[in-house]
């Protein structure tokens, strides 16, 4: 133990530093508003209502992952990780979401403009207090 003790004095703090802190994740750091029914049609799938998974986990694509249509089906795993005020985030709480549809045409319109995504509103109730109009969101395919 006291080998350890000596080594640790021995190091920089920087190193030290970065040993303690938290692995880096793979995730990315964006937006989320809601938007509530009409949900159809949708911009990946028209008027089909099977697009919709069983637990009403779903979101529209914002610009920066629609990609030209490629996000209809993707899959991201989705947490709020703050908002304007306080206690707006469920703690420790992801929920799975999967892309129906295309924000800028979704025929309902998002609490909040040019977020990454904008979620059903279960999807937001589940990570958030749904008086928020939007919050920051980690999310991951």
């Amino acid at each position: 133990m006291s080998k350890i003790i000596s080594l640790l004095h021995h190091l920089s703090p920087l190193l030290i530093l970065l040993f303690l802190l938290p692995h880096h994740s793979n995730a990315d750091v964006g937006t989320a508003s809601r938007y509530s029914p009409p949900y159809l049609p949708s911009g990946c799938y028209g008027t089909e209502a099977s697009q919709f998974p069983s637990s009403n986990l779903f979101a529209a694509a914002g610009d920066g992952i629609w990609d030209n249509g490629a996000a209809c089906g993707r899959q991201y795993l989705v947490r709020c990780i703050s908002a304007e005020q306080p206690r707006t985030c469920i703690p420790d709480q992801s929920i799975q979401i999967k892309i129906v549809d295309y924000a800028a045409t979704a025929v309902s319109q998002p609490s909040s403009a040019a977020t990454t995504v904008v979620l059903s509103d279960k999807a937001f109730a589940t990570i958030a207090n749904t008086s928020a109009t939007f919050v920051n969101i980690e999310f991951q395919q």
